[in-house]
């Protein structure tokens, strides 16, 4: 870890030339992580018959083909959106220009990388509850968040189906924190999929940790598939998106949701398609 941090020492214009390619590497890892990981959950929660899945299903019904086709197509336009602060701190992180770190240096180094993965989560679900909050008012809801309410209930698509200003307005925070907040590069590589694995299994449909775990201390201050999909039915209600701290402290906490009854019967072709 650096003893002493310049966040834009080394980084001159010239450092930009390479930023089409780069942007494009970047934007096709988050596609890549997307797709996968979104598409793994359809595949094991959607994709096989209901008796062989291991999971606790919310969702009401199977999901549509418009569902899903719309859910997707706004994922990429915002991941879109994310490869170009990505691209950005990529290129600083190369000039020297930003607080990441590859040097572990002892123990202290080694207990910083926890501590450093937590507050970031944190840092994240505070700004994530505020804005999320701020995008529920009437005179914003219709310009940035309501394309991800057009998913009453969501999909593993769901993930990053957000309009282009809400996009925007989620993509700068965390990139903007690693100018100022050391964090090892280890860290930083398992937060980008943490954070896209707790989108994906939030919006799956179905809740894949056990109801008594839920249930337990820790359990009942994280915000799994049970407590978002309450809010994409209640939308005044759960704004959090890793911890449950800003909505108990704010009383806008409502539970955990149900699990559905028997799915009406109907075709499951369009679901086996959405999986693969």
């Amino acid at each position: 870890m650096p003893a002493v941090f310049q966040p834009f020492e080394g980084l001159s214009a010239s450092d930009f030339a390479n930023f089409p390619a780069i942007y494009l590497q970047i934007a096709t890892i988050i596609w890549a992580r997307y797709f996968v990981i979104a598409g793994a959950f359809m595949f094991l929660l959607w994709g096989r018959p209901p008796e062989k899945v291991s999971a606790t299903r919310l969702a009401a019904r199977r999901p549509t083909r418009p569902e899903f086709q719309h859910e997707i197509t706004m994922s990429i336009i915002s991941s879109a959106i994310y490869a170009i602060a990505g691209a950005l701190v990529f290129l600083a992180w190369q000039a020297g220009g930003t607080a990441i770190y590859a040097d572990i240096g002892g123990v202290a180094g080694i207990a910083y990388i926890p501590a450093s993965i937590l507050f970031y989560l944190f840092l994240h679900d505070t700004y994530f509850y505020w804005t999320h909050r701020a995008m529920h008012t009437p005179a914003l809801f219709r310009a940035t968040h309501l394309t991800h309410h057009k998913s009453r209930q969501p999909t593993a698509w769901a993930a990053f189906s957000f309009h282009p200003w809400e996009a925007a307005i989620s993509a700068w925070l965390l990139p903007l924190t690693t100018f100022f907040v050391p964090i090892h590069e280890g860290a930083v590589l398992f937060l980008l999929v943490f954070m896209t694995y707790c989108s994906v299994a939030n919006h799956a449909g179905w809740e894949v940790l056990p109801r008594r775990w839920l249930e337990t201390p820790v359990g009942r201050r994280l915000i799994t598939a049970s407590h978002h999909n309450v809010h994409h039915t209640n939308y005044r209600t759960n704004y959090g998106l890793y911890f449950r701290f800003w909505d108990l402290l704010c009383g806008t906490d409502r539970g955990l949701a149900e699990p559905a009854g028997p799915l009406p019967e109907g075709r499951t072709g369009a679901v086996a398609d959405a999986a693969g």
